[in-house]
């Protein structure tokens, strides 16, 4: 059987003691005993709402090969014979043996973060380097304190290519997850005002997205939005760092990968990309400028990693589904087809305006209506009133007619749209849930889009239980 992990390894890297006699290897590493697969070992790690060691009997009894306990909480799970690595603190251990793990590869590590398009762009990298070799990539969004030494701990030590999500909402820390992934390649998608009630200004959140850099290993190559108004910041923090390999992308002339044309279409789009003195062809499986844009830094990446760029280029067309970040569900409806695009997962004004822009691009069938269905864009702050009443251009200028609305800061934008438009407004997720399902008729294109504690994944939740899923539909955007 083919370990991901020896015990003995494991123990030497977490500095652990051996409770219990522990099992050769393990085949995987996980922090819930609900999803725990034989073989796999179980941290139980103690988090801001639950502790792990709570669950400890139950990862046992669904196959857990080894437990990794805290000392302190030894007593209390003396009765259970599943073997255990005890260690002082199990969040720690979980971070040294990722640490380990990055140590014993060979893989080229890229780290990628920004405002807007994280997941997305891990996930295209993630499709575009796998004709070149074995990729791992972080789950899901796994981009926090416990999530990037999972992503790390998981990696096989024969990875090719390791492409991690960086995630943060405060000052402080970037830095340290960088350091523990110490990248080969670090990408910044983009500067937008995200978290915004957690700075005084987006300069702000520019200078803590800077962080990224501080862990890249020495020789490593950073890749920053040129287009983005706040690159030179980013720019002057590599600089800062002592960073030489700094490369570009973006449609501006000194990009060095640089957007010479965008051909936009209701369910893909053509892009065409000039660097090293040549312009290629580039086929994107999914619409929206701001797609393309990712996959231009993505072809960058590819570039400096030495990938195979026709395989890279040819994994772009094809559409990857990314839960929450806009999967396409074709759904039945009477005789005709209803559209729900799911962006439930996330929302700052940046990302709402792009997925307006995908919605403004999308063809209805029939008499079927565009529907933005928005919900809070949460973290605003003091600027909360004013960035949701501003939606109304947008929404506007793209000729979205039918507005369904919910969420206390919501209501700023119903008041700031005029009597022109078709507007709902329920005060949370679960009533306009109930309002869209009666609501919806064949022929719409519904989009979603809310930050993920307002609940709108219900939404899309409750249109997917009313109507039928078309098989072989979704798409992602």
């Amino acid at each position: 059987m083919k370990f991901l992990w020896t015990a003995q390894d494991m123990v030497t890297a977490m500095a652990g003691r051996p409770f219990g006699t522990l099992p050769e290897g393990i085949t995987g590493i996980s922090i819930d005993s609900r999803t725990i697969s034989p073989g796999e070992a179980f941290f139980a790690i103690k988090g801001d709402r639950v502790d792990g060691h709570d669950y400890a009997s139950i990862a046992m009894a669904n196959g857990a090969a080894l437990l990794v306990v805290s000392e302190a909480k030894l007593p209390a799970l003396g009765r259970l014979t599943v073997p255990m690595i005890v260690v002082e603190d199990v969040l720690v251990a979980l971070e040294k043996l990722g640490m380990a793990a990055r140590e014993r590869t060979s893989a080229t590590v890229i780290a990628v973060t920004g405002s807007v398009g994280k997941t997305t762009t891990k996930e295209m990298l993630r499709v575009a380097l796998e004709p070149s070799g074995k990729v791992h990539a972080s789950v899901a969004s796994f981009n926090n304190h416990w999530g990037v030494p999972l992503t790390l701990a998981r990696m096989p030590i024969d990875t090719r290519f390791g492409v991690f999500e960086l995630g943060m909402n405060h000052s402080g820390e970037l830095g340290p997850l960088s350091r523990m992934v110490r990248p080969d390649v670090a990408l910044i998608t983009t500067i937008a005002p995200a978290h915004l009630g957690n700075f005084a200004s987006v300069d702000e959140i520019a200078q803590a997205k800077a962080e990224i850099l501080e862990g890249l290993v020495t020789g490593g190559d950073v890749v920053l939005n040129r287009d983005n108004p706040y690159f030179p910041i980013l720019d002057q923090a590599a600089a800062n760092l002592g960073i030489e390999n700094i490369h570009t992308f973006g449609q501006h002339a000194k990009a060095e990968f640089q957007l010479a044309e965008f051909d936009g279409a209701a369910e893909s789009s053509t892009i065409w990309v000039s660097f090293g003195g040549e312009t290629r062809e580039v086929t994107i499986g999914s619409p929206g400028r701001h797609i393309a844009e990712n996959a231009l830094a993505v072809l960058a990446v590819a570039t400096l990693v030495g990938a195979d760029l026709d395989g890279a280029i040819a994994a772009l067309a094809q559409p990857v589904a990314v839960k929450g970040r806009g999967v396409r569900h074709k759904l039945s409806i009477g005789r005709g087809v209803l559209t729900v695009i799911d962006e439930s997962y996330n929302a700052n004004p940046a990302s709402m305006r792009a997925a307006i822009a995908v919605l403004a691009a999308a063809q209805p069938q029939g008499e079927g209506r565009r529907i933005a269905v928005l919900g809070d864009m949460l973290e605003m702050g003091t600027f909360a009133e004013d960035v949701h009443a501003e939606l109304a251009g947008p929404l506007l200028a793209a000729g979205i007619e039918h507005i369904w609305l919910a969420g206390p800061e919501m209501v700023a934008l119903r008041d700031a749209l005029p009597d022109t438009v078709q507007v709902e407004y329920r005060p949370d997720a679960q009533q306009l849930a109930e309002f869209a399902v009666s609501a919806v008729k064949a022929g719409d294109i519904v989009m979603i889009k809310s930050s993920n504690g307002i609940g709108f994944s219900r939404i899309v939740s409750a249109l997917l239980d009313k109507y039928p899923v078309l098989p072989d539909t979704e798409r992602r955007i």
